[in-house]
């Protein structure tokens, strides 16, 4: 009698255990495609058996653990930082693509030919008004071409001011978020984690891995502690450390709640773009636009200094101007010249053209660090269409390699709908037949009861 007593025990255990394993099963295909979800394994304990100290045996549904790979998702959060990183560098820069174009018809490569050719043309009737006239209007068009080159620079760094704005925005936020899950977020006394609430974790985690370069550290509550650069804290538990973006400076700084400067540790994601891109690569581009513009208006005027007008007099104002200390570029400006100013003859030749070869030399002259001043427009505009092209090759190469790594993690921790098919047979399988039984031991049971003298 106690032996089928223990029988019957032992299999509306397993009835139990069974259960719970489809329901894990079931869960693991109607969550297949939410976000952060991998797949929930349902683990079976067998329970210890001593008749003698009353304990049947049987098994019993252990902890339902999760597949999910630490590894796995360390990498994709990385592959996704370098992606964003690269993604957004591209994207900034090829909005500054058109200032630099290198055809020699628009822009300063062809306000610098269409300066030098007018030289060469005065110098072929330096006494002809109209061609006097013309220089002029060609200095006016280089140093509109310059003042445009810079301003298109500048009103790029104030867009990715904008966007840096916005990012900073999107980490406080996804921040708050992670700490409102972590409030969710404790273990179970059998030590598993809710499976809903880790995958809204992992998929802000992820989300955050495109904004900025981080480590996570799971604490033995099963909370998630977030390090912004492996330094900074961004979330401990339930508190949020927000960060912010000091603009004060022609350079931004990021700063975290206290006010340090933590713009060094910030490298990945879209907000390492942000910062590289209006704190490094801007800035050498504006530099080197500056020193040839600061180079093309000394030679310009200097040259025309050594020579004489139309009516034989040493110049008294140079053709351009500008603020050094604004930058040459930004403010590189025609001084208000008549056509009879021009110094196009020399001194030892009033009414000649003398100097204006010599102005019309300066376009083959090696005056600009080395290159003429065309070589030096080329340079800077190669500049940038290299680290466009670097930063294209590098979205390339990211995006293979995340996909590499999210079809790791699908592979190690995903939930596969043939294998979760396979496991739910097995267990409607393991379900029927032990209900058969517990059905033949009950009856047997009965049986055994009704033999029973009253």
């Amino acid at each position: 009698m106690g032996s089928i007593t223990t029988a019957l025990y032992n299999s509306a255990q397993a009835l139990r255990t069974f259960g719970q394993g489809m329901a894990v099963t079931q869960n693991n295909v109607g969550n297949a495609n939410t976000p952060g979800y991998v797949r929930q394994v349902q683990t079976l304990a067998s329970l210890p058996f001593n008749m003698e100290q009353g304990l049947p045996g049987g098994m019993a549904a252990g902890p339902v653990l999760s597949a999910r790979d630490v590894f796995a998702e360390n990498s994709v959060q990385m592959e996704q930082s370098a992606m964003n990183f690269s993604k957004q560098t591209a994207s900034d820069l090829e909005v500054l693509q058109p200032q630099f174009d290198l055809s020699g018809s628009s822009g300063i490569a062809g306000a610098l030919n269409d300066l030098f050719n007018s030289f060469s043309q005065l110098s072929i009737n330096p006494n002809d008004s109209v061609y006097r006239q013309s220089v002029l209007n060609q200095a006016q068009a280089t140093a509109q071409a310059f003042q445009q080159t810079a301003t298109g620079i500048l009103g790029t760094g104030n867009s990715v001011n904008s966007e840096t704005k916005s990012t900073i925005d999107d980490i406080n936020r996804l921040g708050a978020t992670i700490a409102e899950i972590n409030s969710q977020v404790r273990k179970n006394e059998d030590g598993s984690v809710d499976a809903g609430v880790e995958a809204q974790l992992y998929a802000s985690l992820e989300e955050l891995s495109q904004d900025v370069n981080f480590t996570t550290l799971r604490q033995t509550d099963g909370t998630v502690s977030v390090y912004l650069g492996g330094q900074t804290p961004l979330v401990m538990g339930r508190t949020v450390y927000s960060i912010q973006g000091d603009f004060s400076l022609p350079q931004i700084a990021i700063r975290d709640q206290y006010g340090k400067d933590i713009t060094a540790q910030v490298t990945g994601g879209q907000l390492g773009s942000e910062l590289n891109t209006k704190n490094t690569l801007l800035p050498s581009y504006m530099d080197r636009l500056n020193t040839l513009a600061q180079s093309l208006a000394d030679q310009v005027n200097g040259t025309l200094a050594n020579g004489l007008d139309a009516n034989g007099q040493a110049p008294t104002m140079d053709l351009f101007t500008y603020d050094a200390g604004s930058g040459a570029a930004f403010t590189l400006s025609l001084n208000p010249l008549t056509p009879d100013e021009l110094a196009a003859a020399s001194p030892d030749a009033p009414g000649g053209n003398g100097n204006a070869l010599a102005l019309s030399a300066l376009a083959n002259a090696p005056l600009a660090n080395g290159c003429t001043f065309s070589q030096a427009f080329g340079a800077i505009g190669g500049q940038v269409g290299q680290d466009i092209l670097h930063a294209q090759n590098q979205q390339t190469t990211a995006q293979s390699l995340l996909t590499q790594a999210q079809n790791l993690r699908a592979k190690t921790s995903g939930v596969s709908l043939d294998a979760e098919a396979a496991n739910l047979i097995a267990y409607q399988q393991a379900y029927e037949a032990t209900s058969k039984m517990f059905s033949v031991l009950n009856t047997l049971d009965n049986v055994t009861l009704g033999l029973i003298p009253s």
